[in-house]
């Protein structure tokens, strides 16, 4: 039996650990990076380096490889539509990955299914915005570029007209969004097969400082049974509805008034999930890989009480290495994952989970790991 090739465009983190993750089951990857130095061109063995916006580049890369798949959602959306009519297998497909792709089709599909989302429409200049704005509640307005944004890029909070003109700029189309009044920002984060099998992770809670991911607590502690239940049934029905193959994040407010918004969708494996690879029966790594060779799922469910991530971003301190006597003899059970990037100021580069049945515990040990490497803790 021949073990399969999975393409992998994009050599980030997650393209590093979703190869991780195909080790142990013998699966081969090709991966198309933009530089031999990506996090994952540092481990996967067949590395093509070329631009993913290039069709030529694309389907040279194809050659060879069972399935696509992705750590990114920016391959140009008429160039996986080429892929698939020369018969290759791309996973999500472009029906699907456009929805996350492209916030203004997401929002218009997520309507006509009828999931619930904030307040929202495509504006066309900064008065359009104004006009937006005293539709509802006035301002603020968060306003988004439809495509191409991404851990809080791309994403402005106007509290006048004035304010409204940077987002236009960029010549893309922009939506704009009520501002949510909410407790928090919940994750569903599901997986689903070519042949319809599908699982559903515990709900999380995401914690984001400046608009990026820092923390994620699994599950989201708090959360009303029959919210957490109505979450993970409004994932799993997106996923159907959209035709998503592999991993689907869908982010999540929780408002004042006791309901759930989608804030966004990612269709890959995302940050919110990254506490399955210690903290789960089955990663959403490992299932992603699952999901696009269309195997059988594995079990989702949690290990411990409770699993805590939280991301390791770059500071002033690069030696990260030297940290690792003090994190490793303070906490045995700690889970170290690093990118392999050069560390730069706010940059993800690395995670650590940690878990066990005391909440406060498990928070404060991921927190003081994730402060000490970065250089932020020191004693």
């Amino acid at each position: 039996m021949t073990f399969p090739v999975v393409g992998m465009v994009g050599g980030g983190q997650l393209a590093r650990m979703t190869h991780e993750a195909g080790i142990p089951l013998g699966i081969r990857f090709k991966l198309l990076s933009d530089t031999p130095q990506d996090s994952a061109a540092q481990v996967v063995s067949d590395v093509v380096v070329g631009d993913y916006r290039d069709l030529d580049t694309l389907r040279e890369f194809a050659r060879g490889c069972d399935v696509i798949t992705f750590d990114h959602e920016h391959v140009p959306t008429e160039h996986l539509r080429a892929l698939e009519a020369d018969g290759i297998p791309v996973r999500p497909g472009p029906d699907a990955l456009v929805h996350a792709q492209d916030k203004g089709v997401m929002r218009a599909r997520l309507d006509a299914i009828g999931v619930p989302c904030p307040r929202h429409r495509i504006v066309s200049d900064p008065q359009d915005v104004a006009a937006f704005a005293a539709e509802g509640d006035g301002f603020p307005v968060v306003l988004k570029t439809v495509r191409g944004g991404y851990d809080g890029k791309g994403v402005w909070v106007v509290d006048s007209v004035e304010e409204a003109a940077d987002p236009f700029k960029a010549g893309v189309p922009v939506l704009a969004e009520e501002k949510v009044d909410f407790v928090r920002e919940l994750a569903a984060n599901v997986v689903r097969s070519p042949h319809g099998q599908a699982v559903a992770y515990p709900v999380v809670e995401s914690r984001q400082v400046n608009g990026v991911c820092d923390t994620v607590i699994a599950p989201a502690p708090d959360l009303d049974e029959a919210l957490a239940l109505e979450a993970s049934e409004m994932a799993l029905n997106i996923a159907k509805e959209l035709g998503v193959v592999g991993h689907l994040a869908v982010e999540l407010f929780q408002t004042r008034d006791g309901r759930i918004l989608v804030n966004e969708l990612a269709m890959r494996p995302h940050n919110s999930g990254h506490w399955s690879m210690d903290g789960a029966v089955t990663s959403q790594f490992a299932n992603h890989v699952r999901a696009v060779l269309d195997l059988p799922l594995g079990d989702p469910r949690p290990r411990a009480t409770w699993t805590v991530m939280v991301n390791v971003l770059g500071g002033d301190f690069p030696d990260m290495y030297s940290a690792y006597l003090h994190c490793m003899a303070r906490d045995p059970q700690l889970k170290i994952h690093m990118y392999g990037k050069d560390v730069k100021p706010g940059r993800k580069v690395g995670h650590v989970n940690t878990y066990g049945d005391d909440l406060d515990d498990v928070l404060e040990r991921a927190r003081h790991a994730a402060g000490y490497l970065r250089g932020t803790i020191t004693e």
